[in-house]
C-alpha cells in the first residue's frame, strides 16, 4: 500500500475531527469574517494542536486575510496546509548518519508509549533501506522489554546485544558499541529503559548510556529519538519538554497514530518544541512505520472521504 493511502487509513480518526470540522466552519463561497475565524480557532483547539500553536496559526491566517492573499473560507484550508508544510525543512527530517563507522541511535520514551515496538519497526525500516543493524537491549529495568526485543530481532533477522534483566544498562551499551564496530554495522539502535521524569535514577541511567556511547564511538549518539504516544495528545508535548531537559532529543517517533484522533499534535510538537517528527507509527506490524512527510501528512489529514 502506498504511503499516502497508509496515512489516510492511519489518520482516519484525526481526519474526522479536523477535516470534518474545517468543512463545517469553512463552507465554499463564504466570505471570511471574525465570526468564521473564531469558529476555525475552536476547531483547531479541539484537534489537540495546542493553544499556543493555534494562536500562531490564527495570526498567520489573519495576516493572509488582511493582505488579500485569502478572501473566502475555502481558501483557508490550503493556506494553513502550506504554512504547516513549510515548518519542516527536509534536512530536519532525515536521519543524521555518521560519516564513518556505525551510526548510533538512542531511542527513549516512557513505558506504554510503544517505544520497544518502535525500535523494532525502525530496525525493520533501516534493514529495508539496505543498512546492517544491531540492536542494543539497554532496557534492563523491565525484563519483558529484553524478551520483546529479542523476539522482534528474530522476526526481523537482525543481531541483538543483551544482558540479563537488572544488568547495568551502561555495560550493555558498551558491549553493543564494541559489537557494532567489530561487525561493521551501519546502525546501532539502542533501546533505553522506559522512564518518567519522576524516576531520577532512570534519567541518570539515560545520561550514563549517552556518555558510554560518546566515549566508544566518535560523534555518538548521532540521533536521540523520543517515542511519543499520539493518543495522549497535548500531554505528549509536556513529555517531550521534560525529556529535552535531560537529553538532547533530535527527533520524534510518533507512535499509535492509527488509534488517535489527535494527529494535530504533530503541528504542536514542531511549533512548541522545535523538534521534528521524523517517523510515524501507523499500525502493529513491522512494516507499519514511515518517515514523516509533512506534505503527504497534511494531504492525508484533509483528504476527501
Amino acid at each position: 500500500m502506498a504511503l499516502l493511502d497508509r496515512l489516510k487509513n492511519g489518520l482516519s480518526k484525526t481526519r474526522d475531527k479536523i477535516a470534518g470540522g474545517f468543512r463545517s466552519v469553512l463552507p465554499v463561497g463564504k466570505a471570511i469574517d471574525e465570526d468564521l475565524l473564531d469558529a476555525l480557532q475552536d476547531t483547531l483547539l479541539m484537534a489537540d494542536v495546542g493553544p499556543a500553536t493555534v494562536t500562531r496559526l490564527m495570526d498567520v491566517v489573519r495576516s493572509g486575510w488582511r493582505a488579500g492573499r485569502i478572501r473566502e473560507a475555502q481558501d483557508i484550508t490550503d493556506y494553513i496546509q502550506d504554512h504547516v508544510v513549510s515548518m519542516w525543512p527536509e534536512g530536519d527530517r532525515q536521519i543524521r548518519y555518521a560519516d564513518g563507522g556505525p551510526t548510533v541511535i538512542l531511542v527513549t520514551g516512557i513505558n506504554g508509549s510503544g517505544k520497544t515496538t518502535s525500535v523494532a519497526k525502525l530496525s525493520n525500516y533501516l534493514t529495508g533501506q539496505g543498512k546492517t543493524v544491531i540492536l542494543g537491549a539497554c532496557d534492563t529495568f523491565r525484563a519483558a522489554a529484553i524478551e520483546q526485543l529479542t523476539e522482534w530481532s528474530n522476526r526481523i533477522g537482525v543481531q541483538i546485544v543483551k544482558h540479563k534483566h537488572g544488568a547495568d544498562p551502561g555495560a550493555v551499551a558498551y558491549d553493543a558499541c564494541d559489537a557494532a564496530v567489530a561487525r561493521n554495522a551501519d546502525v546501532l539502535l539502542i533501546d533505553t529503559a522506559g522512564r518518567l521524569h519522576t524516576q531520577e535514577h532512570l534519567m541518570r541511567e539515560l545520561g550514563k548510556i549517552q556518555k558510554v556511547v560518546e566515549r566508544k564511538i566518535p560523534g555518538a549518539p548521532h540521533e536521540v529519538l523520543l517515542v511519543l504516544d499520539a493518543t495522549i495528545g497535548q500531554n505528549a508535548v509536556n513529555q517531550a519538554r521534560v525529556f529535552s531537559e535531560h537529553v538532547s532529543v533530535t527527533g520524534i517517533i510518533l507512535a499509535k497514530l492509527d488509534g488517535s484522533a489527535k494527529g494535530g499534535i504533530v503541528i504542536g510538537i514542531r511549533d512548541q518544541l522545535d523538534v521534528p517528527v521524523k517517523f510515524v507509527g501507523l499500525g502493529e506490524t513491522p512494516d507499519d512505520i514511515a518517515p514523516f512527510d509533512p506534505a503527504q501528512f497534511m494531504e492525508a489529514m484533509f483528504a476527501a472521504e
